[in-house]
C-alpha cells in the first residue's frame, strides 16, 4: 500500500465530521466550550444614559462658563434614579453608574465643583455628553456577540452575563476513548522487568484531548493478543465513544495485531501508513459512528500523530470554527539535510532574535521514542517531500506545541 500524503490522511479523518449536537450549560459550566450558535444580546447595556464618574449630573449649557453656580435639588445613586428633571440652573449628585435624570447631558466630576452650602460652583467647564455613557453604548439588544464555533473564554463568560444569559448552548464533547497495547508496557511506579517499557503515552494524550474540551475514556493497556485488543475495541464501542485512539501495535510486526483486530471486528479501515516523519505507521477507519485512529506506540510519533489529526477532528466534532492550528515562519537556527519522500516534523527550540524573528533550531535527536527531546520543544519544523538541504538562516515554516 502506497504512503498516503499528510494532506490526504487529514481530509480522511475530517470526511464527514459534523458537530455531534447540542447541549445548554449554565455559565459556570461553559469555560473553554465551544458555542453552538450564534447568541444575541437580551438586552441593551446600559440599558439607559449612566454617569460614568462621581459628580454632579448637569445641563452642559447652565455649567458652560467657569464659576457657574447651581443649586443641588437631589441625589442619584446607582440603582436609585431621580423622579424628577433637571430644571435651568439645577444639579443633582450623582455617583458612577447613576442614570442620567432627565434634562441632564453632562456630568461634572466633583473635582471641578467647590460645595457652597446647597449649591456648587463649577471649576472646569462642562460640555454635552461629557462623563456620560450611552444607553447602548457597549451594545444593544438583538446585537450578535458570540459567534457560533467559538470557544468561549472567561470574558465571553461575563459578556453572557451582561446579555442576559444564565446558560449557553455548547456543542457536545466527544468522548474520546484510549486504548494501549503491548505486552513490554508497565505503568509508572513500576519496576520494568527484562525488556519492559515504563508507559507514558497515555498521559499525554488524554491531556491533549482534554485541553481540547473532550471526555476521555481510559482503557488501559491490552496484551498483545486479538483476543485482549478486539475486547478494548468492544469496550470503547461499549462506552459509546465518538473517537477510539490505540496506541501500539500498528506496524508490520507478527505482534503487531491492531490492524487485525480492528478489521475483525468491522471497522473499515480508510488507510494505514501515511508520508510523514514521524507517524508512518498510522491508520484510520470506521466502526460505525465510532472513528479510529490507531497510533504508532513511539511516544513522539503517538504525539505529533495527535497534535496533527486528533485535535482537528476533535474541534470537528465540537462545532469549533477552527480546526488547524495555524503555522508560522521562523528562521532555522542550524543546517538540515534534504528530505525523503516524507513529510518530516522536526522537534526544535524556538528563541526570539532582537529583531523578533523566530529562531528554530531542531535538537540534535530526532529518534521517535526519546521523549526528553519532545519535552524541551516548543515547535516543530516542517519539511515537506523532497525539499532541499536548506542552511542555517533560512526560512522554515513552524508549528507551535501546547504551552
Amino acid at each position: 500500500m502506497a504512503l498516503m500524503p499528510v494532506a490526504d490522511a487529514t481530509a480522511a479523518i475530517l470526511a464527514g465530521a459534523e458537530p455531534l449536537g447540542e447541549e445548554m450549560v449554565a455559565l459556570d459550566a461553559a469555560y473553554h466550550r465551544f458555542l453552538a450558535r450564534d447568541v444575541m444580546a437580551l438586552r441593551t447595556q446600559p440599558p439607559q444614559a449612566m454617569s460614568a464618574m462621581d459628580g454632579y449630573a448637569v445641563r452642559s449649557a447652565d455649567a458652560a462658563h467657569l464659576d457657574a453656580r447651581l443649586t443641588v435639588i437631589g441625589e442619584v445613586a446607582a440603582g436609585r434614579p431621580f423622579d424628577r428633571p433637571i430644571g435651568p440652573g439645577e444639579a443633582a449628585r450623582i455617583f458612577t453608574g447613576g442614570v442620567i435624570p432627565e434634562g441632564a447631558d453632562a456630568v461634572v466630576i466633583q473635582e471641578d465643583t467647590i460645595a457652597e452650602g446647597g449649591s456648587i460652583r463649577i471649576t472646569e467647564a462642562a460640555r454635552p455628553g461629557r462623563h456620560v455613557r450611552p444607553a447602548g453604548v457597549d451594545f444593544r439588544e438583538g446585537d450578535v456577540l458570540l459567534k457560533s464555533g467559538s470557544r468561549l473564554s472567561d470574558r465571553d463568560l461575563s459578556l453572557a452575563a451582561s446579555m442576559n444569559y444564565p446558560e449557553l448552548p455548547v456543542g457536545r464533547r466527544p468522548r474520546v476513548a484510549l486504548l494501549a497495547t503491548g505486552d513490554e508496557l508497565v505503568m509508572p511506579g513500576n519496576i520494568p522487568g527484562p525488556g519492559q517499557i515504563v508507559y507514558s503515552n497515555g498521559y499525554a494524550l488524554r491531556a491533549l484531548a482534554r485541553a481540547e474540551g473532550a471526555e476521555t475514556i481510559d482503557l488501559g493497556v491490552a496484551a498483545d493478543t486479538v483476543e485482549a485488543t478486539t475486547l478494548g475495541i468492544r469496550r470503547a464501542r461499549d462506552a459509546a465513544a465518538d473517537i477510539l485512539i490505540t496506541t501500539g501495535g500498528a506496524s508490520v510486526g507478527d505482534h503487531d495485531l491492531v490492524k487485525q483486530s480492528l478489521e475483525a471486528e468491522g471497522v473499515k479501515m480508510a488507510f494505514w501508513k501515511i508520508a510523514m516523519r514521524p507517524g508512518k505507521p498510522m491508520m484510520h477507519g470506521r466502526l460505525g459512528a465510532m472513528r479510529v485512529i490507531g497510533l504508532p506506540g513511539n511516544p513522539v510519533s503517538s504525539y505529533v500523530c495527535s497534535l496533527l489529526f486528533l485535535v482537528p477532528l476533535i474541534r470537528a466534532l465540537s462545532g469549533a470554527r477552527v480546526l488547524h492550528d495555524a503555522r508560522a515562519q521562523a528562521l532555522l537556527g542550524r543546517d538540515v539535510a534534504a528530505n525523503d519522500l516524507r513529510e518530516d516534523y522536526l522537534r526544535a527550540r524556538l528563541a526570539r532574535r532582537d529583531d523578533g524573528a523566530w529562531i528554530a533550531t531542531p535538537v540534535t535527536h530526532q529518534d521517535s521514542s526519546l521523549l526528553g527531546f519532545l519535552a524541551t520543544a516548543q515547535a516543530l519544523v516542517i519539511r515537506r517531500p523532497l525539499a532541499p538541504a536548506a542552511e542555517a538562516g533560512s526560512v522554515c515554516e513552524i508549528l507551535r506545541l501546547p504551552e
